[in-house]
């Protein structure tokens, strides 16, 4: 059973993931653009494995999207996008980023993709830098 730890950025806000994740994907709706400020969210999806808080667990600020399911999970401190779990508990969802172990799987996909940013295509093509350009 693999074990993965992650935190928030501030890390007052700790947890584990026990077991694997099934699917990963980078979601470009509306919502998740909204959520990350970005072209999509990068999020693992599993059905099987177990959330655990190692701390912080009372900080942990859920936000369901118009009582719609869409659900964002956050800490209130530094804001970091953090676990939840979703459709009455079966599907844990966790976004990549938050995660302080490699991910051993990689995104199957884009989903949403008529949702994308009129922006986001291309991107492949522009300029590269390895840190902040001077």
């Amino acid at each position: 059973m693999t074990t993965h730890k992650g935190s928030c950025q501030c890390k007052k806000i700790t947890f584990e993931v026990l077991g694997d994740f099934e699917n990963f994907f980078l979601c470009h709706c509306e919502q998740c653009r909204k959520d990350t400020g970005s072209a999509h969210a990068a999020n693992l999806f599993s059905s099987t494995a177990s959330l655990h808080w190692l701390t912080g667990e009372t900080m942990v600020k859920t936000f369901d999207y118009q009582s719609s399911g869409h659900i964002k999970s956050f800490c209130p401190e530094c804001g970091s996008a953090l676990p939840n779990l979703q459709m009455n508990g079966t599907l844990l969802v966790v976004p990549a980023g938050c995660l302080d172990t490699d991910v051993l799987i990689r995104p199957q996909g884009h989903i949403f993709t008529a949702d994308k940013a009129n922006w986001d295509h291309d991107l492949e093509q522009i300029q590269e830098f390895a840190k902040l350009p001077e």
